[in-house]
C-alpha cells in the first residue's frame, strides 16, 4: 500500500498526523502523570544517593573535578607565565581602583588577593580573572562618600586654629562602610545562586551592560579629576551628582595644582604611548610589557627622590602598612542602609562576569554554570569583606591578559595572587612616595576602551533602532540617576522593550514554496504562493494576555471577513427564513381555506378573494410592497398566474434574484425559475459581496503557534472565541505546530470540547493544509469555477 499521501500537487510521504492521531502513536503520557506532587517533588529532592552526593559535591566545589587531572608539564608553565603577568596588572590597578572607592590604596592590594583565592575553589571559569574593577569601584566610592563624607569629619586643628578633614577617622569609617556593602552583596549573591537565579543575568543585554559601563567610566573620571587638578571639589550624591561635580570643578580650575597636573599629564602620555607600542610589537612579544608597573615604579622613585611631596606638595598614597591585617566583622547595622546598593553590586557584578565567563568558555569548548558562577562570587565577596576587602568582579582587561598569555586553568589566579600577597609582606612600604595623580592617570588611560564603546551608537543605528533607543536610555539614566538608579531605570526599559516587542509582533501570512513542506511569508518571498481556500496565519510572537486582542484584530484583518457584520447578516437572514416560513404556513392554510370554499362555490376571481380578506386597494393588480428586510417582495398577475419577484431593496443597483411562480387552480402550486436553495445561496452571494469578499474565497483558516512556548487563559479564551467566530460564517479554524508544553496548557485550561478537538490540532502546517484540501477541497474549487463563470476573475 502506498504511504504517500497526495492531493493534487501537495503531498506527504506518511499519513496527516492531528494531535490526537500523533499521540496514538507516539503513546504522549497525560498530563498528569507526568506531574509530581509537591509531596513527591520535596520526598525526592531530599533522596540522597551516592551519585547524586558525588554530583553536589563536584558542582559545589568545582575544583575537585579538575585539580586531580591537572598536568603539570601540559598546563603548569603556561599559567605560572600567564599568573605573573596578571599579578603585575594587579599592583597598579588595585591601588588606582581602590581611589575609586574612596578608600587607601592598600585596600585594593588586599581586593586583589583573597577574592582570587576564594574564586579558585568555587569558580567554574578557567580564563577570568577576579579583582578589582572600575565600574564596581565606582559603585563602592558613591556609597562610602554617601554615608561617610568629609564634612562629617572636620576637627579643629590646635597648631593653626584652622578645621581640617580628619582623614584617619575618615577612612576607617568609609572602609566599614565598604565592608559592610560588600558582604551584603555576597550573601545576596549566594542566595540568589542557591535558588538558581543565575537566569536573571540575561536581562542584561549586552547593549545594557555596554552603554551601564560607558556612562560608569564618565562617572569614574568625574571622580579622578580632583586627583588630576589638585583641586578639592564638593561630593555630590543623588541625581544629576555628575552635572554637580563637573561644574563644581570647572569652578576650581583657576585653582589648579599645576605640578601635579604636570605629573597626571607627563603620566598620561606616557602611558598612552606605551600602550600604543605595547598594541603594535604584541603579536611579537611572548607576554605583554607590564606598562602600568613600570609607570609606578619609575614615579615612586622620581618622586621619593625628588621630594615631590615635600617640596610641590604633590599628594602621595602615604603610609602602607606592612603585613596583613586581621578579619573583622563589618558592622551589621549599616546593611539597612546599602541594602539597595548591595543589590545593585551584586547584580552589576555577576552580569559582567558571566558575560566573560560564558565568552571564554564558548571559545575554548567548556561549559560555565551561571548558578555556581554567582555562588563563587557571592562567597568572593562575603569572604573578603571579612578581610577588609571591598566588591569584586572579573576584570576585562586581565581576564584577556590571562587567557591571551596562555592561561588555562585557575591556577593561573593563584599565581597572580603570590605576586600580590608578596608585594603586600615585603613591597608595600616602597610605593608610600608614589603620587596619587598617577594613579588617576592609570584610571584614565584604562578606560579608554571604555570610551571606545560610544562607536556602538553608530553600529547599533544601522543594526536595531530597538537596542540603540536601550543604549541611550541606559546610558543618559546613568549618567543623571547615578549609578544606582540608572541600573534600575535601564532594567525596567530593557523589560518593556520585551513587552513592546511581544505586543507588536509581526502577522503574515504563509504561502507554500512549490514542491515543498516549506510555508513562508508571501509579503517577503515571490515564490511563496497561498493555498486556495486555506490562510495559514502565524504571529512572530507568543499569544498572551498582552497580544491577544491584537492577534484576534490581526486575524480579521488579514482574512478581510468582517466577522461582526457577516454574523449580524447570518442573524438577520434566519430571522427572514423563520419570517418566510411562517408566511408559506399562511399561505397554506390561505389555500386550503379557498379549497373549502371552492366546494360551496362555483367561481371566485382574485379580486372577490382580496375582497373577502378585507382588501381595499382601488387598484388589484398592483399591491403594496411589503418590506422584508433587505428584500422586498412584490406580486405581479399576468394571465392567470401570479409571479413573486425578488428584489433587493436597499442598494439602487441591486437586480432581481429569482422568481416563484405560483399557480392558482384547485390542486397545485408550481415553482418557477428558482428554488428556495438558489435563492438563499443568491441572497448571500450579495451580502458577502458587499462586503468586498466573496463567501468561497476561505473554507480553512490554520493558525501556525509554533512559535508559542506557552499560552495562557486569555489566550486561550481568544482562541475559543475565534473558533466560534469563524465557525458561524461556515469558515473551519486549526492549529499547527503546537509545543507539547502548549498542548498540555490547553488542556488544563479546558480548551478541547465536543466542537473543538484535538482533530483539530495538527503536527505540522503541512499535515493541516492537506487536511483542508482534502476536507473543504472539492467544495472550494466547485465554487470557485463558478465564481470565474459570473465574474471573469478571481478574487483568491
Amino acid at each position: 500500500m502506498d504511504s504517500r499521501y497526495r492531493h493534487g500537487k501537495y503531498s506527504i510521504d506518511r499519513e496527516v498526523l492531528d494531535e490526537q492521531r500523533l499521540e496514538e502513536l507516539t503513546q504522549r503520557k497525560p498530563y498528569a502523570d507526568t506531574q509530581l506532587s509537591v509531596f513527591d517533588q520535596l520526598k525526592d529532592s531530599m533522596r540522597c544517593t551516592l551519585p547524586r552526593l558525588k554530583r553536589g559535591v563536584l558542582s559545589t566545589f568545582p575544583v575537585l573535578y579538575w585539580l586531580p587531572k591537572y598536568s603539570i608539564w601540559d598546563y603548569g608553565m603556561p599559567d605560572l607565565i600567564s599568573g605573573i603577568s596578571v599579578g603585575i596588572m594587579h599592583l597598579p590597578q588595585g591601588m588606582a581602583y581602590a581611589l575609586l572607592a574612596s578608600l587607601p590604596p592598600v585596600f585594593g592590594l588586599y581586593t586583589s588577593l583573597y577574592p582570587a583565592l576564594v574564586y579558585f575553589f568555587f569558580g567554574t571559569s578557567r580564563h577570568i580573572s577576579i579583582g578589582t574593577f572600575a565600574v564596581l569601584s565606582i559603585m563602592v566610592g558613591s556609597v562610602t562618600e554617601r554615608l561617610a563624607p568629609d564634612i562629617a569629619f572636620l576637627q579643629m586643628n590646635g597648631t593653626n586654629i584652622t578645621i581640617e578633614v580628619d582623614i584617619s577617622a575618615r577612612d576607617s569609617y568609609r572602609l566599614q562602610v565598604a565592608a559592610a556593602t560588600t558582604v551584603l552583596a555576597g550573601l545576596i549573591q549566594v542566595v540568589l545562586g542557591f535558588v538558581k537565579f543565575g537566569f536573571v543575568g540575561m536581562y542584561f543585554s549586552e547593549p545594557l551592560v555596554r552603554a551601564y559601563t560607558t556612562a560608569a567610566a564618565a562617572h569614574a573620571v568625574a571622580s579622578q579629576l580632583k586627583y588630576i587638578f589638585g583641586v578639592s571639589p564638593t561630593r555630590f550624591n543623588g541625581p544629576l551628582s555628575l552635572v554637580y561635580t563637573l561644574k563644581d570643578v570647572c569652578l576650581l580650575l583657576p585653582q589648579t595644582h599645576l605640578p601635579t597636573l604636570a605629573v597626571s599629564a607627563v603620566s598620561m602620555v606616557f602611558l598612552i604611548a606605551a600602550k600604543e607600542l605595547n598594541s603594535f610589537l604584541s603579536p611579537k612579544l611572548p607576554v605583554p610589557i607590564p606598562v602600568e608597573l613600570i609607570t609606578i615604579v619609575a614615579a615612586t622613585l622620581i618622586s621619593n627622590y625628588g621630594h615631590l611631596n615635600s617640596n610641590y606638595t604633590v599628594p602621595v598614597v602615604g603610609e602602607i602598612p606592612n603585613g596583613l591585617s586581621a578579619p573583622r566583622v563589618p558592622d551589621v547595622s549599616l546593611f539597612s542602609e546599602v541594602i539597595g546598593d548591595a543589590f545593585a553590586l551584586a547584580l552589576v557584578a555577576y552580569a559582567i562576569s558571566i558575560s566573560l565567563g560564558k565568552t571564554f568558555a564558548v571559545k575554548h569548548g567548556y561549559t560555565v554554570d551561571s548558578n555556581q558562577e554567582l555562588v563563587a562570587l557571592g562567597l568572593s565577596n562575603t569572604v573578603g569583606g571579612f578581610f577588609q576587602c571591598y566588591a569584586v568582579c572579573a576584570s576585562m582587561s586581565r581576564s584577556l591578559i590571562q587567557e591571551s598569555t596562555g592561561g588555562k586553568t585557575q591556577m593561573a589566579g593563584i599565581a597572580s595572587a603570590a605576586i600580590v600577597l608578596v608585594t603586600i609582606l615585603k613591597l608595600g612600604p616602597l610605593f608610600q612616595e608614589l603620587p596619587k595623580a598617577v594613579l588617576a592617570s592609570i584610571v584614565f588611560v584604562n578606560l579608554k576602551g571604555m570610551f571606545k564603546q560610544y562607536s556602538d551608537v553608530v553600529t547599533l543605528w544601522r543594526s536595531n533602532k530597538t537596542d540603540l533607543v536601550l543604549w541611550l536610555v541606559t546610558w543618559v539614566s546613568t549618567l543623571l540617576f547615578n549609578l544606582d538608579l540608572g541600573l534600575a531605570a535601564s532594567l525596567m526599559f530593557a523589560l518593556l522593550t520585551v513587552i513592546f516587542r511581544t505586543q507588536l509582533p509581526t502577522y503574515s501570512i504563509l504561502g507554500n514554496v512549490d514542491g515543498s513542506e516549506l510555508y513562508v511569508d508571501i509579503e517577503t518571498h515571490k515564490e511563496a504562493r497561498e493555498i486556495p481556500g486555506v490562510m495559514i496565519f502565524r504571529s512572530s510572537a507568543t499569544v498572551y494576555f498582552a497580544n491577544a486582542e491584537l492577534y484576534l484584530g490581526a486575524l480579521k484583518e488579514k482574512s478581510g471577513l468582517n466577522i461582526g457584520k457577516m454574523i449580524i447578516y447570518k442573524r438577520r437572514q434566519e430571522a427572514k427564513e423563520k419570517r418566510r416560513q411562517k408566511r408559506a404556513e399562511r399561505r397554506a392554510k390561505r389555500q386550503a381555506k379557498r379549497e373549502r370554499c371552492a366546494e360551496q362555490a362555483t367561481v371566485f376571481s382574485v379580486e372577490e378573494e382580496a375582497k373577502t380578506r378585507g382588501r381595499t386597494e382601488k387598484d388589484e393588480q398592483n399591491w403594496a410592497e411589503r418590506e422584508n428586510g433587505t428584500v422586498f417582495v412584490k406580486p405581479t398577475t399576468l394571465d392567470d398566474q401570479c409571479r413573486w419577484e425578488y428584489l433587493k431593496g436597499i442598494e439602487p443597483d441591486s437586480t432581481s434574484l429569482g422568481w416563484m411562480s405560483v399557480q392558482i387552480d384547485r390542486d397545485a402550486t408550481t415553482l418557477g425559475s428558482s428554488s428556495e436553495d438558489t435563492l438563499s445561496r443568491d441572497l448571500e452571494r450579495i451580502s458577502l459581496g458587499s462586503l468586498g469578499k466573496w463567501s468561497w474565497d476561505i473554507h480553512s483558516i490554520i493558525l501556525d503557534l509554533s512559535t508559542a512556548n506557552f499560552i495562557d487563559t486569555v489566550a486561550i479564551k481568544t482562541m475559543k472565541n475565534i473558533f466560534q467566530d469563524f465557525s458561524e460564517i461556515d469558515v473551519d479554524v486549526y492549529l499547527a505546530g503546537c509545543q507539547a508544553s502548549v498542548v498540555q496548557q490547553l488542556e488544563l485550561g479546558h480548551f478541547f470540547s465536543e466542537s473543538i478537538t484535538k482533530r483539530h490540532l495538527f503536527a505540522s502546517v503541512h499535515d493541516a493544509v492537506l487536511f483542508c484540501l482534502d476536507h473543504r477541497g472539492a467544495s472550494l474549487f466547485g465554487r470557485y469555477e463558478r465564481s470565474l463563470d459570473m465574474d471573469g476573475s478571481t478574487k483568491l
